[in-house]
């Protein structure tokens, strides 16, 4: 089966839409296309793999439900699922009262690289998950979407359900703090060599 080019790919609201009619071709199509990002958003808010993917099945569950009530000009799927299994993930977390350091969660092994460049890696990473845990929840969330997830600003509000000054806002607050919290680590990371 030849994949079509990007631009013959319908939206995911198109194939919402053709779920909600009955195809299952487009359900697969949509699950295969958002429900990386879906687990990957949940075990970062949740550390815990496991519990990621019963956040990650709750929330294409939903979705599947609300198919047939889907208003395509109010949100995007995406926007709305990242809404969605923020909420999960909160919910977890309050119920069980635990937040577990990000700096507790193993990283996926990647045995392209040597194992330095693994190990700076991995340095680098522990260190951003541990200034990000240290920022005040809604700073490390923006910045998360923004910048880990690739977000613009704008869908950023949207899930956030907040205005597009306050996520500006919060991201810029969230930098700030990221940036003086990893000061003093520049040679330890391995960007002494940066200007």
């Amino acid at each position: 089966m030849s994949v079509p080019p990007l631009q013959d790919c319908p939206s995911d609201e198109a194939l919402l839409a053709a779920y909600a009619r009955g195809d299952r071709a487009a359900a697969l199509a949509l699950s295969r296309r958002v429900l990386p990002r879906v687990l990957a958003q949940a075990q970062r808010m949740l550390g815990d793999a496991a519990e990621a993917e019963d956040v990650a099945q709750e929330a294409m569950l939903r979705l599947w439900r609300i198919a047939p009530d889907w208003e395509a000009d109010r949100a995007r799927v995406t926007t709305w699922l990242y809404r969605v299994v923020a909420n999960l993930c909160t919910d977890r977390l309050r119920r069980s009262r635990r937040g577990l350091a990000l700096d507790a969660v193993p990283e996926p092994e990647d045995g392209s690289p040597g194992a330095a460049a693994v190990m700076q890696d991995d340095a680098r990473r522990a260190a951003l998950r541990a200034a990000l845990a240290d920022l005040p929840e809604r700073q490390a969330r923006a910045v998360a979407l923004r910048h880990l997830e690739g977000l613009p600003n704008p869908e950023v509000a949207r899930i956030m359900d907040e205005s597009l000054r306050t996520v500006e806002s919060l991201v810029a607050r969230g930098k700030k703090g990221l940036i003086a919290r990893l000061r003093g680590r520049r040679a330890e990371l391995g960007y002494d060599d940066d200007a």
